[in-house]
Formats: structure tokens, sequence, C-alpha cells
């Protein structure tokens, strides 16, 4: 757990690796009007989150609901566990309402990124403009595109706190997917950093990594950032190539160099940057680099028969 000195007691952060999201318990007043979750893991993580949550919880208080900033699969893949554990209904972003009902995985990038996810059935939505009423606080709902088309963070205005998700890191922010296939998103991620500047948080939670207070430190690094990869749209490419391996072998732990060029191969989102992006190479010769890219940079580590995450 990280408690910066400006994060208000009625929040407890589970710090998470880059596997899993960061989970945000939004404690109630009285253990009987329980705690909001924001962000629930990965799937794979499922038991581990329920640990730590369970651990993190109040005396009797219990989970009154759920809620997700956005869909990917690091961010909801313990929905399921979660909401079996405590009966607590879920609430999700409206735009991919109609894709969770009728559990449409392409729709939600779960097949197009080779990742998994427990489907889980929503009975709400976070609607941007609206609030989030916990424990006497307004947590205000606002869109912010850019990472995920329809994902949104949460800002409670008394104690200047901003739930960022995935739109804001202390040093940048998650991969651009909607540039992937072709959409003007760089444009987006501006635009909702112009929004978090506007709201002015004085402690940021983000999605992956420990909260901060240098929000302006980190908004200037995110635009930097940001303007690079608007110059330069296939290093971005290339670096959402390399942090989706990553993501696979933080999951599978280890494998050898013909199974993780095999996934690669086989992974549609992978597939579909290479065809945009890289196609004056084959196929073969991109993945092949990629991997040893990966290997010389340290990122992941190669013995005589496997490739794992260096540290694991």
């Amino acid at each position: 757990m990280n408690q910066p000195p400006l994060l208000p007691s009625s929040i407890t952060v589970l710090e998470r690796g880059w596997l899993s999201s960061n989970n945000v318990l939004l404690h109630g007043t009285t253990p009987d009007e329980g705690a909001v979750l924001v962000d629930t893991g990965y799937a794979s993580h499922f038991e581990q989150t329920l640990v730590l949550v369970a651990a993190a919880l109040r005396s009797t208080e219990a989970v009154r609901f759920v809620a997700n900033t956005h869909l990917h699969s690091d961010h909801c893949g313990g929905n399921r566990a979660i909401s079996e554990r405590y009966r607590c209904p879920i609430l999700i972003p409206p735009g991919d309402f109609t894709a969770i009902e009728s559990w449409d995985e392409s729709a939600l990038s779960y097949r197009l990124t080779g990742q998994q996810c427990e489907r889980f059935s929503p009975t709400g939505k976070l609607q941007p403009g609206h609030v989030l009423q916990q424990a006497g606080r307004e947590w205000q709902i606002h869109s912010a595109p850019g990472h995920d088309p329809h994902s949104v963070i949460l800002f409670e205005p008394e104690s200047a706190t901003l739930i960022s998700a995935d739109a804001l890191w202390e040093r940048g922010f998650g991969i651009v997917f909607p540039e992937l296939d072709g959409a003007n998103a760089f444009a987006e991620v501006s635009a909702t950093l112009d929004i978090i500047e506007n709201l002015r948080p004085r402690v940021v939670i983000p999605g992956h990594g420990a909260p901060f207070q240098d929000v302006p430190g980190a908004l200037s690094s995110a635009r930097e950032r940001l303007n690079y990869f608007q110059r330069e749209p296939t290093r971005h490419a290339l670096h959402a190539a390399k942090a989706l391996t990553v993501f696979h072998m933080l999951e599978v732990r280890q494998s050898s160099a013909a199974e993780l060029i095999a996934w690669l191969q086989a992974t549609p989102i992978l597939i579909s940057t290479w065809q945009r992006f890289f196609s004056a190479e084959s196929l073969g010769e991109w993945t092949a680099q990629l991997l040893q890219d990966l290997v010389r940079t340290g990122a992941l580590r190669q013995d005589s028969s496997t490739i794992s995450v260096r540290g694991s």
C-alpha cells in the first residue's frame, strides 16, 4: 500500500505490478456503508486481488460496488471474482456497455491483444458529467479518451484527488490503442491532459505506479512524450508492440523463443501493427528483431532454452 501525505485517510491504494492495475478502495464513513473498489486487476491475479482487498477493508466493511475506469483486461480481470465474493454490482463506462452485455471479445480488445478476462455482468454506468457519491464526497466522472476511447477518470474536488487510470502516469501514459488502428487519438490524449490540468489535482492515483504529487511535472513529461509520438508515430507503434510483449511475458512467466514468436505472429493487434507500420520487413524478420531488442535492452532475459521477464 502507498499512502502519500496528501491522500485522504478514507482512501487505500493497493499498488500492483504492471500486469495488474492498482486497486483503489474508497472507504465508507461506517462499515455498514461499504467501500467502492476502483479497478480489479488482471484475471490471473484474481486470487491475490481477493486477499489484498479483504485485508484492506475495515472491520466489517464489504465492497459496496466495483467501478471500472475502463475495460482493459488489467483493470477489470478481477471483476467476476470480486462481484461473486461480495455480491456487489459493477459500474462501467457507458461506451463499452453493449459490448460487455454481448461479451464481444473483439470489441473489448481481449481477442485482439491476446489477453484474458473472466466474463462479468455490469449493472450500471459511470456516466461522464455525473458524480459518484461515497463517504459524503462527490467523485466527479470525467471522460478521458486517448489510451482507450471510453475511459473515465474520477476527481474529488475537496481533497483534489484524481484517479487517473492510464490517462496520466508519473512518467507518461498508457499505449494509445486507437492510433494503432489509424484513428487520430493523439489529439484525444492531449485534450485529456488539458482536462487534468484544469482540474488542478494535488495528488494523482495512477493506474500503474505509486501515487504522486508533482502533477505539473507529470503533465510536462506526458506532453513531451506525446509530442514525440505525434512526430514519430512509428516509434509509438514499436513501443506498443514491445509493451504488449512484455505484458504477455509477465502473464506466462517464461516461454521458449519459438513459442513467443508464434504468439507474436498470431496476435491480431501485433499483426495489424506490423501491416500498418513495418511491412517493409517480413513478419518473421520484424518479430525476430522485436524479440532481440527486448533482450538487448534488458526488458526480457534469454538463456539457452527459455525467455523470461528480467527479475522474475
